[in-house]
């Protein structure tokens, strides 16, 4: 059985629990396996997908509300400075073909969307599942090029915007 962490995260000031160990900085990042649809097929992407470069990963309840809306763009226009030096990733339970729709509608290319629809084994993993809501808590993690977790961020408040800053910054370092 999985850990649970009650309270971890508030939704409106309403506490709710997460399933999963928090992630810590300094560990090996966990495994995961979260489909996208691309080229017109489903694909996998898995953690060796982003070893190589500093990688974000962008984790939101749904592509479909605002303030993931928001989280997405912003990380999209703050990343693009970086170019070819990182790679970055939005994960959410939203399906493959939902978030495929939403990059397109608003131009995203320079980051991917993985779903972790299909086992929610990424939100166990990664600490992030929320329990009573069974969809992804809001937020940020910065690996290495190693798959080092070297920043990690669980926003307290589900409703509320990571702190943008902290992790551009983290990832600036580590890119060079």
């Amino acid at each position: 059985m999985a850990t649970t962490r009650p309270g971890a995260v508030t939704f409106k000031g309403n506490p709710l629990t997460l399933i999963g160990d928090a992630v810590a900085v300094g560990a090996d990042a966990p495994a995961f396996d979260v489909v996208a649809y691309e080229s017109g097929g489903m694909q996998h992407i898995t953690k060796a997908d982003l070893l190589g470069k500093p990688a974000l990963i962008s984790v939101v309840p749904s592509l479909d509300t605002p303030v993931c809306q928001v989280q997405t763009k912003t990380f999209t226009g703050r990343l693009a400075a970086l170019g070819d030096k990182v790679t970055a990733l939005t994960v959410s339970l939203d399906l493959p073909f939902a978030m495929n729709r939403f990059c397109g509608a608003e131009s995203i290319t320079g980051m991917k969307t993985g779903s972790d629809y299909m086992d929610r084994s990424f939100g166990e993993h990664w600490g992030v599942l929320i329990d009573e809501l069974k969809i992804l808590a809001r937020a940020v993690f910065v690996l290495d090029a190693e798959g080092v977790i070297r920043y990690a961020e669980v926003v307290k408040e589900v409703a509320e915007e990571p702190n943008y800053d902290a992790a551009i910054s983290e990832l600036e370092k580590l890119a060079g």
